[in-house]
């Protein structure tokens, strides 16, 4: 796999977070633990992704 393509993938992968993200917030009884593990998941998956651009 290049580099290139696992950014296609990373980028992906970041985007269908953000997603489940903004499901779970709308959803009056979500669970918030799940809402900080989401956005930690999507978090690494950023850095990873500024780490590998550089």
């Amino acid at each position: 796999m290049t580099i290139a393509s696992h950014l296609v993938e990373l980028r992906r992968k970041h985007e269908a977070l953000s997603e489940m993200v903004e499901q779970e917030q709308r959803n009056p009884g979500s669970d918030a633990l799940k809402i900080a593990e989401l956005k930690k998941q999507k978090l690494r998956l950023k850095e990873e992704i500024a780490r590998l651009s550089h």
